[in-house]
């Protein structure tokens, strides 16, 4: 097997060397281009095909969001951002550029790192993103490509008072798949949404913001002792980053416990505390990601009575998380992208049938 070929698009000379010495130093990786603004960057991904590219959102020419949009349109590669963007504009545009393909956000290094910690985390998530296989416009193919012909949904689940809540997990990818659903949804659907999503803290902090301007329904971050929302007062309550949710007596609580494979906030702490505070009246979906998170938690809430969704693998930018919810007997329906909004419509009693 050839090496993993890098192609890096980073405007700061610094920066650039820095990458680039950290991924040269892996045996399974060649840098095979280094590009210093955005025109630059297309122009060598249509001619070297790189195997992944890292991209800084903030670049001379064009930015990084236009390079995504076309790279994706028209010479699909795995695209890892590298950036350090804080203020809200940039990180918006961030997650526009992971809602037009992007796999994944990387914190940029800042300089007074240890132990060569972020170099280790930079080649871990090159190297998964040589191993997706990504597709032409993400945005195009889901509302073009995909045309579901959805089963009519019995009449003994739609909602009549039975479910007080949804429960959304999701990692990588999972930006993406999350401003899918909820641009999919409209302002009047019943029920609250609970979510989470694996992200860095830096990128994470203004996700709920994000999404809020793309939905229409309100979006927040959780806070701690906040009553569950009210059937009929729907609202999407994301776990902020570096705390875990649970449902509790009707509130939801932060928590500071344990990571979760190591995750923090995980899914299956949110979900396994839906499973037992309303069991058979909530509804759970777990999306794309990798490794197990969620997974056990689905089940728990499957076990409760609760109905349970996983997403499928032609739509999962990675099928890690949904496929262990499937091995394990987890997932009730096994859902495409353009089908989970109107699979929870139908359950919520917000549409007569799918």
């Amino acid at each position: 097997m050839g090496k993993i070929r890098v192609l890096i698009v980073e405007d700061s000379l610094t920066i650039r060397h820095w990458l680039a010495e950290a991924l040269s130093a892996d045996a399974e990786i060649e840098v095979v281009g280094i590009a210093p603004d955005g025109k630059v960057a297309i122009e060598l991904c249509q001619k070297l095909r790189p195997d992944v590219m890292t991209l800084d959102m903030v670049l001379p020419v064009m930015s990084g969001l236009a390079v995504t949009e076309y790279v994706m349109a028209y010479c699909p590669t795995p695209i890892l951002i590298v950036s350090s963007s804080t203020n809200r504009g940039d990180v918006y545009k961030t997650y526009e550029a992971l809602a037009a393909g992007a796999l994944d956000v990387l914190d940029k290094p800042v300089g007074n790192e240890v132990d060569a910690a972020w170099e280790r985390a930079l080649v871990s998530a090159v190297k998964l993103a040589s191993r997706i296989k990504v597709i032409t416009h993400v945005r195009g193919r889901l509302s073009k490509s995909f045309r579901w012909t959805p089963e009519p949904v019995s009449p003994s689940l739609s909602n009549g008072g039975t479910y007080r809540a949804v429960a959304i997990g999701a990692s990588t990818g999972g930006p993406a798949a999350l401003v899918s659903i909820l641009r999919s949804l409209p302002a009047d659907f019943p029920l609250p949404i609970l979510i989470v999503n694996h992200i860095g803290e830096k990128f994470g902090s203004l996700l709920a913001d994000w999404l809020d301007s793309q939905s229409a329904l309100r979006v927040s971050c959780a806070v701690d002792g906040e009553p569950l929302p009210a059937v009929g007062c729907g609202r999407v309550i994301l776990a902020p980053p570096g705390r875990h949710v649970v449902l509790q007596r009707d509130r939801l609580h932060l928590t500071d416990d344990a990571e979760r494979y190591s995750c923090k906030p995980s899914v299956d702490v949110l979900f396994e505390s839906v499973a037992r505070e309303i069991g058979s009246h909530s509804i759970a979906c777990l999306l794309t990601g990798m490794g197990k998170d969620g997974a056990a938690g689905l089940l728990a809430v499957r076990q409760a009575g609760g109905r349970t969704l996983a997403q499928d693998e032609a739509t999962s930018t990675i099928f890690g998380m949904p496929q262990e919810a499937i091995r394990i007997g987890a997932a009730e329906k096994i859902v495409g992208l353009p089908e989970v909004a109107p699979t929870l419509m139908a359950l919520a009693g917000a549409a007569a049938s799918l």
